[in-house]
């Protein structure tokens, strides 16, 4: 009963229209209620959620993504990726993508991925005479490599969610591979449909020129340098990296590039606060969400009921991407990661997969989530930046899904693609 009263009324008010976090929120109230706990004790839970240094990581992260998207960044990596892929046919499909993959490693935000790629390359793919749903089925496609390359904004939320014990670094790096075992089996894909759909070939670019835009492009390029130099190097934190990648964005965008205005600073540090509170409010509900599951004894329950069911933990792992993709349909990314890992952890952990492992697992799982209605958020923006029906991109998101189920199935049962780098990087 106690089960039926948490997560009856988190879904109950999910259904009436009350948003994710809010309904944590309440949701754990009624469960401290029923259980006739202080409601002190859940308000020191959401205190206690937020008050972590780690959780810095992300609005600086944020922040430095908006800088560099709205300065400038997308267009002069969208000109680079065209120097070293954009000469083949259906070359500027593997531009989308190795931009996303250069973009992603320095925002760690598939929205904004998929908005600043997407504002640029999909009117331009679509003057090419690529179809425009094809083109955002790559736009949004491609951008799931950000929550994979680190920084990944998800990849601090996991570690949060996983009690801190597992560390961000490690989880940046275990993200490197299985994202760009994303990015390459993407670009496979698209050059096999270049070529059934005899779509244009790219225009080699003067030596000159190329020459011109990849310097351009370095002063950007260097920030991901920054951030990964640094913490292997071990001369800052991951934490730590986020505040220096403000400051060197802030540094390229206005001193370097010169394209954005003074005058809209205050504007974007006010989006960034606002898509700050809203991370952190979800933040502070879910941790006394997870308080009261584990008083109740959820995370032991679901444990014995996929113990019941099988002993394999290739078949438990099976069963948990099903679950995971399935709810990814129905919720966001970060409230997910934030209610499931508290449950599913230490069931895996028992079957003895690495707590690292397990978060690329729920990474590429939910990713895919981001590309599919109802709740799409990646799916809806791309949607808008190419003024298209949500329906029309998903029937051209159909073999896109089939490489990320691919990939998705590699990360799950080769462990090392994960944890090699990790592996070879902290131990």
């Amino acid at each position: 009963m106690d089960t039926f009263v948490l997560l009856g009324s988190f879904f109950a008010l999910m259904i009436v229209g009350v948003p994710v976090a809010y309904a944590l929120g309440l949701a754990a109230l009624a469960g401290a209620l029923w259980m006739e706990l202080p409601l002190d004790a859940v308000m020191i839970q959401i205190a206690s959620g937020v008050n972590k240094f780690s959780l810095l990581a992300i609005p600086f992260f944020v922040l430095a993504g908006a800088i560099m998207a709205e300065g400038g960044m997308s267009r002069r990596l969208v000109a680079f990726a065209g120097v070293l892929v954009g000469f083949i046919r259906g070359g500027l499909s593997l531009v989308n993508i190795l931009a996303s993959t250069f973009f992603g490693a320095i925002s760690g935000s598939s929205v904004a991925d998929t908005a600043s790629i997407g504002s640029v390359l999909i009117p331009e793919m679509e003057r090419k005479g690529y179809p425009r749903d094809f083109a955002t089925a790559v736009t949004v496609s491609g951008s799931v490599q950000a929550i994979l390359i680190p920084p990944s904004h998800n990849a601090v939320i996991y570690s949060l969610a996983a009690g801190g014990g597992v560390s961000i670094g490690a989880l940046f790096m275990a993200g490197v591979f299985p994202g760009l075992l994303l990015g390459l089996t993407l670009a496979i894909l698209c050059l096999f449909i270049a070529k059934k759909r005899n779509f244009p070939k790219g225009e080699v670019i003067p030596l000159r020129q190329a020459l011109r835009i990849c310097a351009d492009a370095l002063w950007g390029l260097a920030t991901l340098f920054i951030i990964l130099g640094g913490i292997l190097s071990g001369v800052f934190t991951a934490t730590e990296s986020a505040s220096i990648a403000v400051v060197w964005a802030f540094f390229v965008t206005m001193f370097i590039y010169r394209d954005y205005k003074w005058s809209e600073l205050p504007k974007l540090v006010h989006r960034t606060v606002k898509t700050v509170s809203i991370v952190m409010i979800l933040i502070g509900f879910a941790a006394s969400f997870g308080y009261i599951m584990t008083l109740m004894q959820i995370p032991l329950k679901v444990t014995g009921f996929f113990a019941a069911l099988s002993d394999n933990r290739y078949v438990i792992l099976l069963m948990i991407n099903v679950l995971l993709l399935v709810l990814g349909t129905l919720m966001d990314m970060a409230p997910l990661i934030l209610i499931l890992t508290p449950i599913l952890l230490p069931l895996v952990t028992k079957l003895g997969v690495d707590p690292v492992h397990f978060g690329m697992i729920m990474m590429v799982n939910l990713g895919i989530g981001l590309l599919t209605p109802p709740v799409g958020a990646v799916l809806f923006v791309g949607s808008a930046v190419a003024k298209l029906k949500i329906e029309t991109v998903v029937q051209a998101l159909y073999p896109f899904f089939g490489a990320m189920l691919l990939v998705l199935a590699m990360v799950t049962y080769i462990p090392a693609i994960s944890l090699w780098l990790p592996n070879l990087m902290f131990k």
